[in-house]
C-alpha cells in the first residue's frame, strides 16, 4: 500500500470533485464542497483509506498539499468559482496547526488563486479529534483571526462532537449522512436534528445536512429549519461547479412558501430583512474615543457594528461602551485604543432570509446580559443592517395578530382556512400523505343535558388528545364544533387513531354524572322534542390516504372523506375506518 500511496502522490494523481452546498431556504448555492478523488489504477479507491495510509506512512503533509493545491487552482484558476461562494476544504487537525500549513494560508497565497480568506471554511473531521488539541485551539484562533470560517464535519458520528463544538466554536456544523438518512420517518433523528436546529439558533452556528437522498428528508429538513444541505438528490460531486437541478430548486422554493406563509399577509414580510435598518458602521481601527463621540452625537443609537470589507467582526453597543469607559481609568486607558479592542465578538447575527418567528425565538434565548442587544442582519454572510428588539417584537406581535385571525379560538388550532392550504398542498406534491377526520357522535343530546359549557370541555378534551398523540413535524386542525382534521405524511395512521380513540372514551367519562355512566345512556329530545334515549359519546374516525389511490383535486379527496366517515358514523360506538 506504501508504494499504491507514493505512486498517487508523487505522479500527482489527484483530482477534485464539487458538491454544492444549497441553502434550504431559497434553493441558491452558498458553496461548494471540494471532494478529492484517485485518478490513476490503484487499490486505493477510498479518500478516507487513502488519508488513513498516509498518516501511517509519514506522508500526510504531503497528501494535504497535493489535494489542497489541486483544490484551489481547479476552484479559481479552471472552474471559476464565483467570488460570492465558499469554498468548503477537508483538513486534518493534525496538520492544520503545522507551521506549513499556516504558510500554505496566507493572504498573499490565496491572491495567486484570486481567493480570499472570508471564502475559505475549513472542515475538520469529528471523527479525526487533533491528538495535540492546545495546538490544535491555537490553529482554530488564528484561522478564525484571519477571516478564516470553520466547519465541524460529520457531526454525530462520533461521541465527542459536543466537546468539539463547545472547544472551537465553529461556523458551522455538517451533520452526517447517517443522521440525515430516513428523517422523515425516524423520530428519534428528527428530535435529535431538532435539538441542533436549536443549539445552532441560539449559538450563531450555520447547519449543513448531509447526504440528502430523497425529497422526504429534504422537506423535512426545511420544516425543521436546517439552514444549508448538501447530497446526492441536490447534486452529485462533478468536476464541474453545478447547481441543483431546476425541479429541486422549485420543491425548495415552494416548501418554503408553503411552510412560511401567513394568510391574510404577503409572505415576504414575515422575513428578518423587511425590518432591517442600515445603520452607520464603524472600522475596526477606528479609537474608541471617536466611536464614543459618535455615539453620543445620536441619542437614539444603541450601537454600531464593527465591519471590515463587508465583514461584521463584532458590535459596540452605547450600554457596554459606557460601562467599560466608566470608573477612574476607564475611559483614559482605552480612549486611543481601537475598538476592536472593547468590541463584542459574541452577537446574534442571522440571515436576511431568516423568519421573524425564528430570529424571536433565538432572540429571547440568548443570556439576560445579552437580551436586549440589537442583532445583526447579513446577506451572503456581509452586513446588511441591524433590528432593535423593540422592532422585532412589533413585528412578531403583528403576526401573530395575523395567525389568530384563522385559529379557533376555542382550542388554537388551525381553522378551515389554513386545514384546506394543507391538505391541497398534499394533493399537489403528491408525496405520501393521509388525511383523517375525528367527529364526536352524540355531541348534540350531550350539550342540550350538560350545557354548552360542558360540551366547549369536551371539545377541548378532543382536541388537546388529537394534539398529544399528532408527532410534531405534522399537521393537525379544528373544522369547527366537534369536528377536527389532521394531516399526517405517511400512510401508518392506524395506530395513532386507536390511540386517540383509547385516550378520548377514557376521559371523556369524567364529564358525566355516575348515574349516566351506570345506565350508558342519556335521556334528550329528540329532533321531534321527543324523550330519546341517546347513547353516551363516542369518537368516529375517518381517513384517507394516496397510498393506492392519486386524489386529482381537494374536491375529489374531501368527498372521498365524506364517504367513508358516513359510513363510519353508522356503526355504534366509537369506531373508525381508514381507505
Amino acid at each position: 500500500m506504501k508504494s499504491e500511496l507514493d505512486k498517487i502522490i508523487d505522479g500527482k494523481y489527484i483530482k477534485t470533485v464539487f458538491q454544492p452546498i444549497v441553502s434550504l431556504r431559497d434553493g441558491s448555492v452558498i458553496g461548494y464542497e471540494a471532494l478529492s478523488r484517485v485518478t490513476c489504477e490503484s487499490a486505493i479507491a477510498n479518500p478516507e483509506e487513502l488519508f488513513r495510509i498516509a498518516g501511517e506512512s509519514s506522508r500526510l503533509w504531503d497528501l494535504e498539499l497535493l489535494c489542497r493545491s489541486t483544490a484551489l487552482q481547479t476552484a479559481y484558476l479552471k472552474t471559476g468559482i464565483t467570488l460570492k461562494k465558499k469554498l468548503f476544504l477537508n483538513v486534518n487537525p493534525d496538520v492544520m496547526h503545522d507551521t506549513k500549513f499556516r504558510q500554505g494560508f496566507t493572504k498573499e497565497y490565496l491572491k495567486n488563486y484570486g481567493a480570499v480568506p472570508e471564502d475559505i471554511i475549513f472542515e475538520i473531521t469529528e471523527r479525526n479529534a487533533a491528538s495535540d488539541m492546545e495546538g490544535f485551539h491555537g490553529a482554530v484562533s488564528h484561522y478564525k483571526d484571519q477571516n478564516y470560517k470553520i466547519a465541524i464535519d460529520d457531526a454525530g458520528a462520533g461521541y465527542s462532537g459536543l466537546n468539539l463544538i463547545s472547544d472551537i466554536n465553529p461556523h458551522y456544523i455538517k451533520l452526517d449522512m447517517n443522521l440525515i438518512r430516513n428523517i422523515d420517518k425516524d423520530s428519534i433523528k428528527f428530535a435529535l436534528v431538532k435539538s441542533m436546529t436549536e443549539l445552532s439558533h441560539v449559538a450563531n452556528i450555520s447547519l449543513v445536512a448531509e447526504g440528502v437522498e430523497t425529497q422526504e428528508e429534504l422537506a423535512t429538513l426545511i420544516d425543521l429549519g436546517v439552514q444549508y444541505a448538501q447530497g446526492y438528490y441536490l447534486q452529485r460531486p462533478d468536476e464541474q461547479m453545478k447547481e441543483p437541478a431546476p425541479d429541486v430548486l422549485g420543491f425548495i422554493i415552494e416548501a418554503n412558501r408553503r411552510k412560511n406563509h401567513v394568510l391574510g399577509s404577503q409572505a415576504s414580510n414575515i422575513y428578518i430583512q423587511n425590518i432591517c435598518t442600515q445603520t452607520k458602521t464603524i472600522a475596526p481601527q477606528a479609537k474608541v474615543e471617536d466611536v464614543f463621540e459618535e455615539l453620543k452625537k445620536d441619542p437614539s443609537s444603541f450601537g454600531m457594528c464593527v465591519v471590515e470589507d463587508g465583514t461584521v467582526l463584532g458590535v459596540v453597543t452605547k450600554a457596554d461602551l459606557v460601562l467599560k469607559l466608566s470608573g477612574r481609568y476607564g475611559f483614559s486607558l482605552n480612549q486611543k485604543r481601537p475598538v476592536s479592542c472593547l468590541m463584542d465578538r459574541q452577537f446574534l447575527a442571522v440571515a436576511h432570509d431568516t423568519p421573524i418567528s425564528d430570529v424571536s425565538h433565538i432572540a429571547m434565548s440568548r443570556p439576560p446580559e445579552k437580551l436586549y442587544d440589537f442583532i445583526v442582519v447579513t446577506m451572503d454572510e456581509k452586513y446588511l443592517g441591524t433590528v432593535t428588539i423593540k422592532d422585532l417584537l412589533e413585528k412578531t406581535t403583528e403576526i401573530e395578530v395575523a395567525n389568530a385571525k384563522y385559529q379557533n379560538p376555542l382550542t388554537g388550532l388551525p381553522g378551515n382556512l389554513v386545514i384546506e392550504q394543507k391538505i391541497r398542498a398534499c394533493v399537489e406534491r403528491d408525496t405520501p400523505y393521509s388525511v383523517v377526520y375525528f367527529d364526536i357522535d352524540n355531541f348534540k343530546a350531550y350539550n342540550d343535558v350538560y350545557g354548552f359549557e360542558n360540551g366547549d370541555r369536551i371539545i377541548k378534551l378532543l382536541a388537546k388528545t388529537i394534539v398529544s398523540h399528532v408527532p410534531e413535524k405534522q399537521f393537525a386542525g379544528h373544522v369547527g364544533g366537534d369536528d377536527f382534521v389532521a394531516v399526517l405524511s405517511d400512510f401508518s395512521c392506524a395506530e395513532l387513531c386507536a390511540g386517540i380513540i383509547s385516550d378520548f372514551d377514557k376521559n371523556v367519562l369524567q364529564y358525566y354524572n355516575p348515574r349516566d355512566i351506570q345506565n350508558g345512556y342519556i335521556l334528550a329530545e329528540n329532533r321531534r322534542g321527543e324523550p330519546e334515549k341517546f347513547p353516551l359519546i363516542s369518537l368516529s374516525v375517518a381517513g384517507v390516504s394516496n397510498r393506492t389511490r392519486r386524489f386529482g383535486t381537494m374536491q375529489e379527496l374531501t368527498e372521498e372523506l365524506a364517504k367513508i366517515k358516513k359510513k363510519t358514523k353508522q356503526q355504534c360506538g366509537s369506531s373508525c375506518c381508514l381507505e
